[in-house]
């Protein structure tokens, strides 16, 4: 039964009318633990309570350097209720780099790193969370509304840190019209498989459980216990990126048979470019109903959908704009035709105002609101969008646009690869060359797996080198910093 409020409510206010429609319905699942909907709500005002006598209030920044936990969405929740506005960052970045975007972040307190950790910031370890879920304290008052909903991180093809500040705030209608762009449902059973330091898994975390949602949360991604998880908890939602369809898709046969899957009804994938032929034996698994794809960025200047059933029509693309306008344009700012390949600008409307702001960068910018996030793409006649890679991480081999996304995608359908990146090495003669780092899941030789990119792309393409690494190339978001990864084979800093 839906849950959807007949008037608009804050954050706060729908955990809590939700809590007493049906106090003891599973409300949050990760390792293992559950909690209702009345334990979450009565730990998330006990924590906000803890943070409002930390000097949390309305209007506040709150980083949080958690991973997926029980936690991250206790805290997450009791900022909201306080009106403050949570921004997330990965719990693995090294002290530097961390401390640079708490710098611009300025935060009232950093959640998950000990005060001793931080100069001149007050911090809140893990442990005085746990205590603060527990333990009565301080009326965190009714809920208010935040101003800002969310501020999320985003380093780009640089590894720059930027902060990137949405223009809207925790308004509900507007948050439930982004839970129906992606079909999230009403008092069902969400996923969520990736690190909600990064944007869409926070978002569809968050808003699952606004729409009473049981959420179940993954504190780190593996492939086979995400099919373990759809069929315990009878999963209808399931998030994903191409790097976790390859990594089930490359469990044995058997494996995947074994799972009772029938429960699912939406599988949606974003963040990065899907490999055709990966989507497709996703889209035969489950058939094209199930199979959504959403494209674009953070800063939410447009955004493009696609259903399986479409894609099949038009193999390879991310849909047509649901909003925003996009297209493409050649070096010289030259608006192209369909079907051919230029960088994607993008914007909200002719006359709309931008939808965020940056701290730490600028926008690529043009005339009349148009932006790009360095995307490289063309649409065709029916004004579906087609991403082939980032322009920062092309590579120019002897005149000739190489797109890594092409070889990896590739690689990737070779059965003996796990993950991989390829990035542009120093060449004498061409300028740059393609150089391969496979993770592999079996033995092959380089040879076995170039005659495969041989068989595929042209010779200037294929790579002029391979690496094997023992660890993924990708995380668990589905990212690869190919800046970092060539700095540190050609010995400069980005």
């Amino acid at each position: 039964m839906a849950t959807a409020p007949s008037e608009p409510v804050t954050f706060g206010g729908q955990l809590l009318r939700q809590a007493q429609l049906d106090p003891d319905r599973p409300a949050l699942t990760c390792d293992g633990i559950t909690l209702t909907r009345m334990q979450l709500l009565d730990s998330v005002r006990r924590l906000a309570g803890l943070l409002a006598d930390r000097g949390v209030g309305c209007g506040s920044v709150v980083t949080i350097g958690l991973p997926n936990s029980i936690e991250m969405i206790q805290t997450i929740l009791a900022l909201w209720w306080l009106g403050a506005t949570p921004q997330p960052i990965s719990h693995r970045l090294p002290p530097g780099e961390r401390d640079a975007i708490i710098d611009l972040a300025d935060p009232t307190v950093v959640v998950g790193v000990p005060s001793a950790e931080l100069t001149g910031r007050l911090g809140l370890s893990l442990e005085g969370l746990r205590i603060g879920c527990q333990t009565d304290g301080t009326d965190p008052g009714e809920p208010v509304v935040s101003p800002i909903w969310k501020i999320t991180t985003s380093g780009g093809s640089t590894g720059r840190p930027k902060l990137i500040v949405p223009n809207q705030d925790a308004d509900w209608e507007a948050m439930m019209s982004y839970a129906d762009l992606v079909v999230l449902p009403w008092d069902g059973v969400v996923l969520v498989t990736g690190p909600m330091a990064h944007n869409a898994p926070f978002v569809v975390a968050g808003l699952s459980l606004l729409r009473g949602n049981h959420l179940v949360l993954m504190s780190r991604f593996e492939a086979g216990a995400t099919l373990s998880l759809v069929e315990k908890h009878a999963v209808g939602w399931l998030y994903l990126v191409p790097t976790m369809m390859l990594r089930i898709w490359r469990l044995p046969a058997a494996e995947r048979a074994g799972r009772d899957l029938s429960s699912l009804q939406v599988a949606y994938h974003m963040a990065a470019p899907c490999p055709p032929w990966l989507k497709q034996a996703w889209i035969d698994w489950f058939g094209p109903e199930v199979i959504l794809e959403l494209y674009g960025g953070t800063e939410g200047q447009a955004m493009t959908v696609i259903t399986g059933t479409e894609w099949l029509k038009h193999t390879g693309s991310v849909g047509r704009p649901v909003f925003g306008e996009i297209h493409a344009r050649d070096d010289e700012g030259a608006r192209l035709g369909p079907g051919e390949v230029g960088e994607l600008w993008m914007r909200r409307g002719a006359d709309e105002p931008s939808p965020y702001r940056y701290i730490g960068a600028d926008p690529r910018s043009a005339e009349e609101g148009w932006e790009s996030l360095g995307d490289i793409g063309y649409l065709d006649e029916e004004g579906y969008v087609y991403v082939t890679d980032r322009r920062a991480d092309m590579i120019l081999v002897g005149g000739s646009n190489v797109y890594p996304a092409e070889i990896e995608a590739v690689l990737d359908a070779h059965p003996a690869v796990r993950s991989c990146a390829v990035i542009g090495l120093p060449h004498e003669e061409l300028g740059r060359v393609p150089h391969a780092i496979v993770e592999l899941a079996e033995a092959v030789t380089d040879e076995d797996l170039l005659d495969h990119v041989r068989a595929h792309l042209a010779p200037y393409k294929v790579p002029r080198s391979l690496e094997r690494v023992a660890e993924p190339v990708r995380d668990d978001a589905g990212k690869v910093r190919r800046s970092a990864l060539a700095a540190a084979r050609i010995g400069v800093e980005v």
